[in-house]
């Protein structure tokens, strides 16, 4: 598929405080393209933009919140002139046993990673038709799989993916594309934060390879970036993600086999464990939403 240049392109990241959103907004800033940075930390939104190759900004929006991110969008195409790729990457995360989670966690889990997406994208929609535009959502390897002790995740990406699947039938014809990024194991806050846990990170230890490691943030950048160049429908973090398409049909299955006896050898341990959002992106979203109802 033929790339189209970034050059003079208005990309707009959510989620680029840090991690995937950041190095994404440096990387898609150094092939020329303008980015408008969207989060909840704004000195942190700040110090990224000023460190961008060209022309850049910065908003405070919860992306689950439709006022602001439509707002967000309005301010944007004003600043920038127009929209041309949006990438709904902001997302949070928590794990452990369902039965003993916190239940204000786990719905913001599937509020933010689902329902802000859903929110990026309603907002955005109307500009990106004006320029015939692309939109990626940041999806996961556990949209294609199921694991235990991370149902809100799992179930969040899930929806997000078939989200995105039914959206992009619904604009392709208006000259809008959607596509959906697969990323395993990378090394972010998330996945640092995740593995402070003992027991989540000795359960990822004994996933079968290549799934039981921890890629570098990079290299998944750099296979993100070529997809919005290709406004690819399906990006891949890591080379074995596009395998896992063939054979996900057989793994919830076979999870649920061998994940009951990983729980069982754990089963000893499970109490006590950590229940709210992990990494400093979690930190960032439950101190938002402290201080809103302060």
């Amino acid at each position: 598929m033929s790339r189209v240049s970034l050059e003079g392109q208005v990309a707009v990241v959510t989620g680029a405080a840090r991690g995937v959103g950041e190095l994404l907004a440096r990387k898609l800033s150094a092939r020329g393209a303008k980015v408008a940075l969207v989060g909840l930390e704004p000195d942190e939104l700040k110090q990224v933009s000023e460190r961008l190759h060209g022309e850049s900004d910065h908003w405070y929006a919860d992306v689950t919140d439709h006022e602001a991110m439509s707002r967000v969008a309005a301010e944007v195409k004003e600043r920038f002139g127009k929209v041309d790729i949006v990438v709904a990457n902001a997302g949070v995360a928590t794990g452990g046993p369902f039965v003993d989670s916190d239940p204000e966690s786990w719905r913001r889990v599937i509020e933010v990673n689902l329902i802000g997406s859903a929110v990026t994208g309603r907002a955005f929609l109307p500009v990106l038709t004006e320029s015939r535009g692309y939109l990626l959502q940041i999806a996961s390897l556990a949209a294609i799989t199921p694991a235990p002790m991370m149902t809100a995740y799992c179930a969040s990406k899930s929806g997000v993916e078939a989200y995105a699947h039914s959206l992009r039938a619904e604009v392709g014809y208006r000259g809008v594309r959607v596509g959906v990024a697969y990323l395993s194991w990378t090394d972010t806050d998330m996945v640092r934060g995740a593995d402070q846990e003992d027991v989540m990170r000795e359960l990822r230890q004994r996933l079968p390879w290549p799934s039981n490691k921890t890629y570098p943030l990079g290299p998944a950048v750099d296979r993100i970036v070529a997809g919005i160049e290709r406004r690819a429908g399906h990006v891949y973090g890591q080379w074995w993600l596009r395998g896992m398409q063939g054979v996900r049909g057989y793994l919830p299955g076979l999870i649920g086999t061998v994940g009951q006896r990983e729980m069982r050898r754990f089963a000893d341990r499970l109490t006590g464990m950590r229940t709210g959002l992990v990494g400093a992106g979690g930190a960032a979203d439950e101190h938002q939403r402290a201080t809103h109802r302060d």
